[in-house]
């Protein structure tokens, strides 16, 4: 387990160091809700399941409209800041 955690913290310091701001936004994140991309290129969330609670798919809220156009290759996030970000994805 303390294994799987290093190699997660040293995967996020190389994303942090190759991650590019795509557009400023400023979403304050609220506890038990996953943040993401939806396919229109806006930010939205959904709130996570926990426990016994996984029956069909979850309401999305968009909580921002920003409109990102996505290019192939790179993996869109919501950082710590909360804006959005990309870094390109290691394919193998």
């Amino acid at each position: 387990m303390i294994r799987i955690e290093n190699q997660f913290r040293k995967l996020v310091e190389v994303v942090k160091i190759a991650a590019k701001k795509v557009a400023k936004v400023g979403v304050k994140k609220e506890k038990g809700y996953l943040y993401f991309i939806d396919k229109k290129g806006n930010v939205a969330r959904a709130k996570m399941s926990r426990g016994k609670n996984k029956k069909g798919k979850a309401k999305q809220d968009v909580v921002a409209k920003c409109g990102v156009k996505k290019e192939k290759g790179y993996l869109y996030f919501i950082d710590k800041d909360g804006d959005v970000s990309r870094a390109a994805m290691a394919r193998r």
